[in-house]
């Protein structure tokens, strides 16, 4: 399963804004996600993937990129 374009589909989604950042830019830095839209991300990608994301996994620097997203989920599909 590729599970990047359905991330960015996700990014670009609870961002509203129509960019494909690089896999290894931070997206907290770069304005996309905040703590805020942190959330509404994970409960996206939550029902993209099929999986629970549990309340102690809500660590910005799990989220901070595309490659450490997939990481996630490759662990956890």
């Amino acid at each position: 399963m590729e599970t990047r374009p359905k991330i960015v589909e996700i990014i670009r989604k609870v961002s509203h804004k129509d960019v494909t950042p690089a896999s290894d830019d931070s997206l907290f830095d770069s304005g996309l996600l905040d703590s805020f839209v942190l959330t509404d991300m994970v409960t996206e990608i939550e029902k993209a993937f099929s999986i629970k994301v549990p309340d102690s996994d809500l660590n910005p620097r799990k989220w901070d990129t595309i490659e450490r997203i997939e990481s996630y989920l490759e662990g956890r599909l």
